[in-house]
């Protein structure tokens, strides 16, 4: 059947290509059939076959991707390091060694007699630290389960008994440390006046020993300067004495020299016999 069908489609093909072929005689045209009658309505195969479900087929689901939760998302903190993020939902799916700073976890599951789910979760880091949770493409994530929702808001209690508690240590804090600051304010204001009191005190002191010793250095120049004045009063008293002896051993001496003068003056108009003494 095949060669006969290969035969008349290579029929027109050849008449083309070969002159020397004939040409194919024409079909004639075919009468038009007659109208068929309307066939009765056949009754439904249900009335005389009871119900019988068809086998369904069994597929299995195919996860692709990073498999997360809402429970464990939720959990998720601005703050916390990769390490801790990797402890809390794994490794990401694309972590893009230029752009160190993002990850991204992307799942896309076929599920059996489920909606597929396709999803997107994107965390941005500064360095070592989680800044941002990009949780905008998360739609067709299933919801949590009853029990996941039980422990959704046991942990959210406990997180709000712990920051509760936080806060009132944060203000306990804050207290005992406004009053450590005023208790430190107060005492060093005291340290202050009593430094100030005693270093007015010490000036008081500086100032009057200043003045002892100034007093005492005036006394001791008032006297250098009175010492120094009688010395050079008594010098001078000194030099008009010797100046006065000395004048008065040079006449002492220039009358002995004048007598002395006359005395040999008058032995040699004398002579030699004649006593230098004279009666009269």
């Amino acid at each position: 059947m095949k060669k006969i069908t290969l035969v008349v489609l290579s029929l027109p093909f050849l008449s083309a290509c070969s002159p020397s072929m004939p040409e194919m005689p024409k079909v004639p045209e075919m009468p038009e059939m007659p109208e068929m009658p309307e066939m009765p309505e056949m009754p439904s195969m249900s009335e005389f076959i009871p119900d019988i479900s068809l086998p369904t087929l069994f597929r299995s689901d195919i996860n692709q991707g990073s498999v997360l939760d809402r429970f464990s998302i939720n959990q998720l903190k601005v703050g916390m390091s990769k390490a801790e993020v990797q402890d809390l939902i794994g490794s990401p799916s694309v972590a893009d060694p230029f752009h160190n700073n993002q990850w991204d976890y992307i799942n896309h599951s076929t599920l059996y007699k489920k909606d597929n789910i396709n999803y997107r979760l994107t965390l941005i880091f500064d360095k070592n630290t989680l800044k941002n949770i990009d949780t905008s493409k998360l739609e067709s994530l299933p919801p949590l389960t009853e029990k996941e929702q039980e422990l959704e808001n046991k942990r959210l209690a406990d997180e709000k008994i712990i920051a509760k508690r936080a806060a009132k240590e944060k203000a306990e804090q804050a207290k005992s440390k406004a009053k450590a600051k005023a208790m430190a304010v107060k005492k060093a204001a005291a340290q202050a006046k009593a430094l100030k009191e005693k270093q007015a005190a010490q000036a008081k002191v500086a100032a009057k020993a200043k003045a002892i010793a100034d007093k005492k250095a005036e006394d001791e120049v008032k006297a250098l300067a009175e010492k120094r004045a009688a010395d050079k009063k008594a010098l001078k008293k000194k030099q008009a004495a010797e100046a006065k002896v000395a004048t008065r051993e040079a006449d002492l001496k220039e009358g002995y020299e004048a007598y002395e003068k006359a005395a040999e003056r008058a032995k040699s108009l004398k002579g030699p016999n004649t006593p230098w003494y004279r009666f009269w």
